[in-house]
């Protein structure tokens, strides 16, 4: 029968190899998601407790389906990504039955939108439904198989002819009702059901190892290199302050994330040397995805403008710190004293992210400096900077909870959000689908 590896939700199957490697669904995990599971392909009753070789037939990556999320999004395999490949099935099933059913015009018509299908699916949690074995080919046994799904209606209305001698129980049914999808894309659809948050998605490679068809270094945790990111900042500020956010507010997605090396100083100081460095990437053809961060200031605004204009491909982004609410009133200090200020696009670079009532701290204020002509905006800067940097570069995960993580949480949200619409379209151009 061979040796299989499979990718498991719940326990059950969305894909699956025999006899290999299989897909490399290392980019899924981390290094910390290592652990052991109980295979279903070792006989317990022939191995020994204490068997050393235990421990290699049972290692796994194992994270929660929550977890992924963020994984999964970076990796491009947002609900863009799922509602293109639905509607691609969706053609295809218009197309195959055209030449089959003289009523495919009024079939297409009643296939589910692709609203109505993550409603479906969000409507069950998948590791409750009975995965109670059923055999046999016969009515009663398909009665059973399908559980709660037999004679609905609404199943038949998924965009494919399905072949559902594979499934076993009413959740292996509930599964194939997805394998048009890439499973990705399924887990990514299945994310949407609230229930689901804590199901298990594990990759157990032991087996295969043990069984001499793979080498356990085929199988490493996180992004290959030309699935990461390079954010490119204006300074080294901005590098330390987001590399100190991304390892306290989101580690479960930091590997995907690379910064310029900042060991002897950074190379290109400034938002007219990112410019430059944007333009001269932009005309060697790098491959590599990179995102070039400006400030949300007068000069960043500037430089974003010029980086806009040079028609990036699209591996290669570039942004700005987001506006936001909380900078439309900060105090700031010019000719005629100190009045609150909408420092958005004109005063906001990333320390104005950070907390301004954190304890030990002088009381934010903005000053300005030189005109920019090109946006009828004067250039401010915060006081005391440097002083807001290094507080929040000795916060660690005990002392959050007595700082206000809210800005720059937003900004990791806003650049996370650039990254997994490159990565999005990075699939588009790939046509990810399931084959």
């Amino acid at each position: 029968m061979g040796t299989s590896i499979s990718l498991r939700v719940a326990g059950t199957e969305i894909d699956s190899t025999k006899n290999g490697p299989g897909e490399n669904h290392g980019p899924l995990f981390q290094e910390n998601d290592l652990t052991r599971l109980r295979s279903e392909q070792l006989d317990y009753d022939r191995v020994a407790p204490n068997d050393p070789d235990l421990a290699r037939e049972e290692i796994a990556f194992a994270r929660q389906l929550s977890g992924l999320v963020p994984r999964l999004e970076l990796l491009g395999f947002t609900l863009d990504q799922v509602e293109v490949e639905y509607g691609q099935a969706t053609q295809e099933h218009a197309e195959e039955t055209e030449t089959l059913d003289e009523e495919s015009e009024r079939s297409s018509r009643r296939l589910m939108t692709f609203p109505e299908f993550c409603a479906i699916v969000s409507k069950h949690s998948i590791g409750e439904l009975d995965d109670t074995f059923v055999g046999g080919m016969d009515g009663d046994a398909t009665r059973l198989r399908e559980g709660r799904f037999f004679g609905d209606g609404l199943m038949q209305r998924i965009p494919r002819d399905w072949d559902y001698g594979s499934s076993y129980s009413e959740r292996s049914y509930f599964a194939s009702l997805m394998t048009f999808l890439h499973p990705y894309s399924i887990l990514r659809v299945l994310a949407e059901c609230p229930m689901n948050a804590n199901a298990q998605v594990d990759w157990q490679f032991g087996p295969v190892v043990c069984s001499g068809w793979a080498d356990e270094s085929q199988f490493l945790a996180g992004p290959r290199r030309s699935q990461t990111f390079l954010i490119a900042t204006e300074g080294s500020s901005d590098t330390h302050i987001l590399e100190h956010a991304l390892s306290l507010l989101r580690p479960g997605i930091k590997d995907f994330f690379r910064f310029i090396d900042m060991r002897d100083g950074h190379p290109f100081p400034g938002a007219g040397s990112l410019v430059r460095f944007a333009r001269g990437l932009a005309k060697i053809d790098v491959h590599n995805q990179v995102v070039f961060l400006l400030d949300n200031d007068a000069e960043g605004m500037l430089a974003y403008k010029k980086i806009q204009s040079l028609s990036l491909p699209p591996n290669m982004r570039a942004t700005h710190l987001p506006p936001l609410d909380e900078l439309r009133a900060i105090p700031a200090r010019g000719p005629e004293g100190v009045s609150p200020a909408d420092i958005n696009g004109c005063a906001a670079a990333i320390e104005c992210y950070l907390d301004f009532d954190a304890p030990g701290l002088p009381p934010p204020e903005i000053r300005w400096a030189n005109y920019k002509k090109e946006l009828n905006a004067y250039q401010g800067a915060l006081c005391h900077k440097q002083s807001f940097a290094n507080a929040f570069l000795k916060q660690n995960l005990a002392s959050l909870s007595n700082y206000d993580v809210t800005k720059i949480s937003k900004v990791l949200d806003h650049i996370v959000a650039a990254c997994a619409d490159i990565a999005f379209r990075r699939n588009l151009r790939m046509g990810r689908r399931r084959t």
